[in-house]
């Protein structure tokens, strides 16, 4: 196996290459997915990324693989038919890292179970056979069979049904690897810091290696920005004087042991008290509570809960939960920002009135620009984008659907369809690499664990083939250790540290990191 994330030789390669037809700005999910579907479509691609793939939006996700319940409730038909089939390409496509996860919406009410069960059997109806499993009403004892933990006094019954969940840095970094094993160059720590332009079209960017400091230019004849959020930063560099199309929101999550939700469903509270959503999740061991939808008008990299938003996650979980999470027991809080695009009407305050379907805009030098969308449609978003280019003139046409049935690196072959809910509610682990996990566990030179389910090999093999460079990268992204609990990927920081040092060579950035690992701790 080549060592693919060998920096040295990614750098020489970006060097030396004269120009691409593909050069793309954002290692989030949707620039990975463009990465793929371009490259396997043999176009010369190159990705650049300002920090590590995944590290804003694409990392910070609810962790669902999902078509949106709440888009059905808007009416937004024909978004939840797309996400249905999405899901089930995903599932199809990454099963070491998707799986299929029973969702229980818990009735207090009479009309509760009636009302939203008849939404989620269309749900199922407009999956067809794309379908993960049947919708079913439940008495109050078959919900407490399923959500234990939930309060007994006046539950009613309720309403199961499937959905999926995944993995959404391993799922980018598998992106990234698949990218690059069909010829794209993808480049982390490496910062778009200028558009080129001749003539007022744009024919390629310069850019500047984070760690080095060296500089390079990039011709290329189609140019795609797909920095989520951070779109508006990159057309300002266009030339012209533009309107911002994102309106940030932000998306808090709280993780707490899988004591205070110990099943293997999902819970689901369609409307809170306030009209908003909640969930229950179980991940990687842990239950993940959440989230909230709240405006900002920063772009912070590491932004942080707001005091009303954690009050909102408790608040609510205790509703619902027997014996509800306190303050003490969050073992991490993280926050993630969505690039929901302004719509023409929209006085942009109120984010669950804007956009989450993908807005594309081609400008008058040629620059592409995507933004908003979500993590199950990363893939059809790639497709658009592509048709986009070819109906601008930037690049010639070539056949789409190569990525409908395209395996991702670590899924295994023999896998035709989803499997029903494993490991991925359970623990950390050799489960996410797929049919390399053989390989990992048995990597020369590692033979120790730094505690169950994170090994000296799995650190070993993300420096050599997973692009890690930073502390960060591993116990964020490879192993989702500080979403999980920071004080203790804090305390495994040092030595994660030395083992990436003796790997790459570089500064692992130790110290930027356990401040990290203090501020998901950090309650507001």
């Amino acid at each position: 196996m080549p060592l693919a994330a060998e920096r040295l030789q990614l750098l020489k390669q970006l060097a030396e290459t004269k120009k691409y037809d593909v050069a793309i700005i954002g290692g989030g999910a949707t620039g990975l997915g463009i990465a793929l579907d371009a490259a396997l479509r043999g176009f010369k691609v190159v990705l650049l990324e300002s920090h590590d793939f995944a590290k804003g939006t694409s990392s910070r996700a609810t962790k669902l693989v999902h078509g949106g319940v709440r888009y059905l409730a808007q009416g937004n038909i024909a978004l939840v038919r797309e996400a249905l089939h999405e899901r089930t390409t995903l599932l199809h496509n990454a099963p070491h890292i998707a799986q299929a996860v029973p969702f229980v919406m818990p009735s207090y009410k009479l009309w509760e179970a009636p009302f939203y069960g008849v939404g989620l059997k269309m749900y199922d109806a407009l999956a067809g056979k794309a379908g993960l499993g049947d919708t079913s009403f439940l008495n109050a004892q078959q919900t407490l069979q399923c959500l234990p933990a939930l309060h007994k006094a006046s539950l009613k019954g309720g309403v199961k049904y499937w959905d999926g969940q995944f993995d959404d840095a391993r799922l980018a970094i598998a992106l990234a690897r698949s990218a690059a094993k069909e010829g794209a160059l993808l480049v982390n720590y490496c910062k778009a810091t200028e558009l080129i332009h001749e003539g007022g079209k744009l024919v390629g960017l310069k850019c500047e290696d984070q760690e080095t400091g060296k500089k390079y230019n990039i011709a290329a004849l189609c140019v795609i920005n797909a920095t989520g959020v951070w779109v508006d930063e990159i057309r300002r560099q266009d030339g012209e004087s533009v309107k911002n199309i994102v309106a940030p929101s932000q998306g808090v999550h709280v993780v707490v042991d899988r004591k205070f939700m110990p099943t293997d469903h999902a819970m689901l509270i369609p409307k809170t008290a306030d009209g908003r959503v909640l969930f229950a999740v179980p991940w990687l061991g842990k239950t993940i509570l959440g989230t909230t939808d709240t405006p900002r008008d920063d772009l912070a990299r590491e932004p942080e809960p707001f005091k009303e938003e954690l009050a909102f996650i408790l608040n609510e979980s205790a509703n619902y939960l027997s014996k509800a999470p306190t303050r003490t027991d969050i073992k991490s809080i993280w926050v993630g920002l969505r690039p929901l695009v302004k719509t023409s009407n929209d006085d942009g305050e109120n984010t669950k009135k804007l956009s989450r379907e993908h807005t594309i805009l081609v400008s008058k030098s040629g620059l592409v620009t995507v933004t908003g969308g979500k993590w199950t449609t990363y893939r059809a978003m790639a497709e658009d984008v592509l048709e986009q280019c070819f109906e601008s003139y930037l690049l010639k046409p070539r056949p789409a659907g190569v990525t409908v049935d395209f395996p991702l690196v670590g899924a295994q072959q023999a896998t035709k369809k989803p499997r029903k809910f494993h490991s991925i509610g359970e623990t950390q682990g050799l489960h996410s690499y797929g049919d390399e996990a053989a390989f990992v566990e048995n990597l020369p030179g590692a033979e120790h664990d730094l505690m169950p389910g994170l090994t000296e090999a799995m650190v070993r093999f993300a420096a050599r083939y997973e692009y890690a460079r930073t502390v960060e990268d591993m116990l964020a992204r490879r192993s989702r250790l500080l979403f999980l609990d920071a004080a203790l990927a804090g305390k495994l920081g040092a030595i994660v540290a030395k083992i990436l040092q003796e790997e790459t060579g570089h500064d692992p950035q130790l110290a930027a990191f356990l401040d990290l690992a203090k501020q998901y701790q950090r309650l507001p």
